[in-house]
């Protein structure tokens, strides 16, 4: 296994039809199915990434900016941003393909962070990440400062200690 990975090596689409039992009254897909499936492509992707079991760790706040009906397909792209020593950052986008009207819509988009396991559930150091494109170079960047955030927010690191965060606010 290489120890350097490009985030297209990771990258991970999935679809799921929402049918009757994962909606609500309003016949809107359900919040937690929606998180369930991310969870799952999110999984996959950082999977792909290091070749070995992985646990969720984080789940950075969701926002549901459009609503996703009862019939819409689901697309749900998954990319590795960063790698650290045993976890990694997902960035996700959800689509919603109304296939009747041909109206497609971004409705989420959400950051996941899933740590490599060994076969007792220890953390195991992960493959180095490459980015290639800007855009993937500027989420990779910003990516150690979402970390730290994660980090203060968990009670894991103190706000002091945060420098990639304290440089945003101190910069010239």
């Amino acid at each position: 296994m290489s120890n350097t990975k490009t985030p297209n090596e990771s990258a991970t689409e999935m679809n799921e039809l929402v049918l009757p039992n994962d909606t609500n009254i309003l016949n809107n897909l359900m919040g937690g199915r929606l998180l369930h499936w991310m969870d799952i492509c999110a999984a996959i992707a950082s999977r792909k990434h290091c070749g070995r079991s992985v646990v969720t760790a984080s789940v950075d706040s969701v926002s549901f900016k459009e609503p996703i009906r009862l019939g819409d397909v689901v697309t749900i792209k998954a990319k590795v941003t960063r790698s650290f020593r045993s976890s990694m950052e997902i960035h996700l986008e959800v689509y919603a393909d109304n296939i009747q009207t041909g109206e497609k819509k971004k409705s989420n988009d959400a950051y996941y962070t899933f740590v490599a396991v060994d076969g007792y559930g220890s953390p195991i150091h992960v493959p180095e990440l490459k980015p290639e494109t800007e855009d993937e170079k500027k989420r990779y960047d910003g990516a150690l400062r979402r970390r730290q955030l994660r980090m203060i927010l968990a009670g894991k690191m103190k706000p002091e200690e945060a420098t990639e965060l304290r440089n945003l606010f101190l910069a010239d």
